[in-house]
Parts: structure tokens; sequence; C-alpha cells
């Protein structure tokens, strides 16, 4: 039998946590570990449960969620912890520092219930996911900053094998692995095996920021093209 995924609610408002909860308690496959309202308190109930995602708000007292989410990432004792960021602020600035953090989702809290179910254990899987409008947000955020150049001299580019580089873009460009291997005519297993010797060369935590990587190397340009 399966285990649960394991969910940890981090929302300074206890009637929209409570809300969650009932939802995520009524679904199968999922279990809600803990609730914390402030940012620190999210911080010190994941390292008590460890939980498989955290649905992260963002404006909390005392340490908001991107500053916890960085804490929660940067300890590699929670490395199994996915962060699902759940907000109603889905802004240029927010959705590239969510994911800069560590974050491996973002959506906004107006989703619908089998949205925000789905995203839950496609985050908890280690794949990540972006709302509509935040990746247009990131987009955008790319279309106004200097056009990144390639530098084939920076370690984690010259650490990267053509067929990892190729990867990368897909990537970047939303394929799965199964559609990766689709395209490349091998096998599932080996474009998850692909995908994660990039991440683990260019120190990116899971898909997410891998894309970021891929955008501010110069592997994408806005609109998912190869420079």
């Amino acid at each position: 039998m399966t285990a649960p995924i394991r969910v940890l609610l981090a929302d300074d408002q206890e009637l929209l946590r409570a809300t969650f909860r009932l939802l995520l308690d009524a679904a199968p496959g999922i279990e809600v570990v803990g609730e914390a309202g402030t940012g620190r308190e999210a911080v010190a109930v994941v390292r008590a449960t460890n939980p498989d995602v955290v649905l992260m708000d963002i404006r909390m007292p005392d340490l908001d969620g991107i500053a916890a989410t960085a804490q929660i990432t940067a300890d590699e004792a929670l490395a199994g912890v996915h962060i699902l960021v759940l907000t109603t602020f889905e802004t240029d600035e927010l959705v590239l520092a969510a994911l800069r953090a560590g974050a491996s989702g973002y959506l906004g809290k107006g989703v619908a219930p089998n949205t925000l179910l789905d995203a839950i254990r496609t985050v908890a899987a280690g794949e990540s996911l972006l709302s509509p409008t935040a990746t247009t947000a990131l987009v955008r955020r790319f279309l106004a900053s200097p056009q990144p150049r390639l530098d084939a001299r920076l370690p984690a580019m010259t650490d990267l094998t053509a067929r990892e580089r190729e990867i990368t873009v897909l990537v970047a460009r939303g394929l799965s692995n199964e559609e990766i291997a689709e395209l490349l005519v091998i096998s599932p297993a080996t474009a998850k095996t692909h995908v994660n010797r990039a991440m683990t060369k260019v120190h990116a935590r899971d898909r997410a920021q891998l894309v970021v990587f891929a955008y501010e190397n110069g592997l994408m340009t806005p609109g998912g093209r190869t420079p």
C-alpha cells in the first residue's frame, strides 16, 4: 500500500488552514500532518514533522514564506520536502524569488480544489508546477531583463554534456520526462536520469530551478526559443 502524501499547511489565516485541511483530509492518499501560522513556526514544524509537501503562503508575520522556503530548502536534512507556494500574490518578483528560494510550485489561491490536489501530487513526485499567471510573470521578468549571454566557461555550463543541455532546454519548454523520452526516442527512465544529472550539476533542487537556470544562462529565451 502506497504511503499517503504528508502535507503541512503554512498560512496566517486560521480559517483558510481549516478549509484546506477539510479538502485535503477528504482526498485519498493525502494526509495533513501539521499547521503553522507564521514563517518561523513553519520552519520549526517542518523540522519536527518532515512532510512531503508544504503549502506555503507568502505574506506571513514573523518570517515571510519566501524566507521560510529558503531556510527549509537550505537544510540538507529536509531534502525530501517540497514547497508549493499558494498565494494571492503572483507578481513577477515574487514568482522568481520563490523559485530561487527553492519552491517547486507556485499557484494562486483561486485555483479549483482538484487543481490544488493535482498540484500537491505533482510536487510530491518531484516535478515542478507553475500557474499560467506565474509562468507569464516569469517570462515577462526575463523579457524585461538584459539578454543573458551563454558563457561556456561557467563551471555549471561546462559540466553539462551536450545531451544534458538538450534535456535542460526541453525541461524549460515544459516537457515531462515521458514527452522528452518520446521526442528523443529514449526511455522515460533514461530521460529522468539525464534530468536528475543536469539538476545535480547545476545545483538545482528541482525542475523549477532547472528552468530558472536555463533562462538565466541563455539556454532558453522568452517565447521558448533557444539562442
